[in-house]
């Protein structure tokens, strides 16, 4: 997902400002897709990792004889692609960085890169609440602090709660939480614990909860790609053996922790939709609802604590 020309080097590695005619990346990008590899990966590698967009890389296709500059050396960007054909280590890992909605976010190993599906959780929460959103909602599981940082930015006069186990994690989602940014923000405060226990001074209160949990079954995690199991956080995965041990920790608590009237709101596997809207129905909750992703697959599901009883027992 190319987005603006501006990748940073990582971890620390010294920045460059190097000017190469076009002619002369455009026979490197033929010698590194040589080596094996898809062209769209080494595309996004020049883009976040040597700030040559996906836009200024087909106007040289034009004008190959256009000077442009990189933010890395070729030797460093081909050393790049060289660890990532050997070791199938994410690019995100390597370069640090990890495009968003609108935003750029730092990932190292350790954190689960953030997925493109995982954006429709954003707007599924904006139709849910309205335009004025939650006075209190928190992100269970919040990883990276994609989800939470996201809610912030749409909701600056709220405040939220990111909950999260890894320590690993956590200082991700700080620096990503606490880098300056464009615009109000709600404050966000950093919870490690595992699902609902850290927030439990706020039970009863919480107006929304989203989550990303790990909801890929143990057998099916234990086949994906090795850029994937190999490299991401199994704990940010695996689900256990049929895929729903942290949604039934979600769905349990639900009733306790939301406020009356109160959403949750979570992201789950491909084939599960039946089987958490139950889950949602056993805990207590109500209005149980799911979302299709951008395929038609229902991949979301909602569902709402019973609003307090009125004064003579309705509710209202």
């Amino acid at each position: 997902m190319a987005q603006e020309c501006s990748g940073n080097p990582p971890f620390g590695e010294p920045a460059t400002s190097e000017l190469h005619p076009g002619q002369q990346i455009l026979g490197w990008r033929q010698e590194q897709l040589a080596k094996g590899g898809q062209s769209s990966d080494l595309d996004w590698l020049l883009d976040l990792g040597g700030g040559l967009c996906w836009r200024e890389l087909q106007l040289l296709h034009l004008n190959p004889g256009r000077q442009v500059l990189l933010s890395r050396s070729m030797d460093a960007l081909a050393a790049l692609w060289d660890r990532h054909l050997r070791s199938a280590e994410p690019l995100q890992y390597l370069v640090g960085l990890c495009p968003w909605r609108d935003l750029q976010l730092d990932v190292a190993p350790g954190v689960l890169i953030p997925r493109q599906e995982t954006e429709l959780l954003v707007e599924l929460a904006l139709g849910l609440m309205g335009g004025s959103g939650p006075g209190l909602w928190a992100d269970l599981g919040t990883g990276s602090g994609c989800l939470a940082l996201a809610l912030a930015r749409a909701w600056p006069g709220s405040r939220g709660f990111a909950v999260e186990h890894s320590p690993e994690a956590i200082a991700i989602a700080t620096g990503n939480l606490q880098a300056p940014r464009e615009g109000p923000m709600a404050l966000v405060e950093l919870l490690l614990g595992s699902w609902w226990e850290p927030l439990q001074p706020f039970w009863g209160q919480l107006e929304l909860v989203v989550s990303n949990p790990p909801y890929i079954p143990t057998a099916i995690w234990a086949a994906l790609d090795p850029v994937v199991r190999d490299h991401e956080p199994a704990g940010a995965l695996d689900g256990g053996r049929d895929g729903l041990d942290a949604i039934r920790s979600i769905g349990q608590g639900a009733v306790k922790a939301l406020a009356p009237g109160g959403w949750l709101l979570l992201e789950h596997h491909h084939d599960q939709s039946l089987a958490v809207q139950g889950l949602f129905l056993d805990a207590g909750l109500e209005q149980v609802r799911s979302f299709p992703d951008l395929e038609g697959i229902q991949r979301f599901a909602a569902a709402r604590r019973p609003p307090a009883a009125g004064p003579e027992g309705l509710q209202p």
